[in-house]
């Protein structure tokens, strides 16, 4: 099947969403994507509805968790990683490094931070909450700002 999208205003900015009719595929700052020209744009599907209300009421503070269908793509250790960041609990922060050792590779904090950087479905996928060892502000896709602000968001 095609991939079809969609875009979402969001106070982060316009957030690309794909799926492949099934689940939610992407969700991306800043055309960032990628989508290739046999792409179709579709405003109305269920997927896109389910998501853009459930990502309103995150915003608005009356959402902690998304129970939009996923379906990311990426090798296994990816996989695991982007998994590992879904269990990190809303308003909470870890280590690059406790992510590594929560999949079990203790010494992987490098490896994760790139499979973080990696991530097709942000903000429902938290890798905004993965922070430095020293409790910094460490890279984020879509810009410091922005991982500030949902950071914020989530402490209120």
């Amino acid at each position: 099947m095609k991939t079809l999208f969609t875009q979402v205003p969001s106070p982060v900015g316009e957030l690309l969403l794909t799926t492949d009719g099934k689940a939610l595929t992407g969700l991306y700052f800043d055309n960032e994507h990628g989508l290739t020209s046999e792409a179709e744009r579709d405003d109305s599907h269920p997927v896109f509805k389910t998501t853009a209300k459930q990502l309103k009421e995150y915003f608005a503070g009356k959402r902690t968790e998304f129970d939009v269908p996923l379906q990311p793509t990426g090798t296994e250790f990816q996989l695991n990683v982007w998994l590992a960041l879904r269990e990190i609990p809303y308003g909470q922060t870890i280590s690059y490094g406790e992510q590594a050792k929560r999949i079990g590779r203790p010494t992987g904090s490098r490896a994760v931070g790139t499979a973080n950087g990696r991530n097709p479905i942000s903000i429902i996928v938290p890798c905004h909450r993965v922070i430095g060892a020293n409790g910094s502000l460490t890279g984020y896709g879509g810009g410091l700002a922005r991982k500030e602000l949902l950071l914020a968001l989530e402490r209120k």
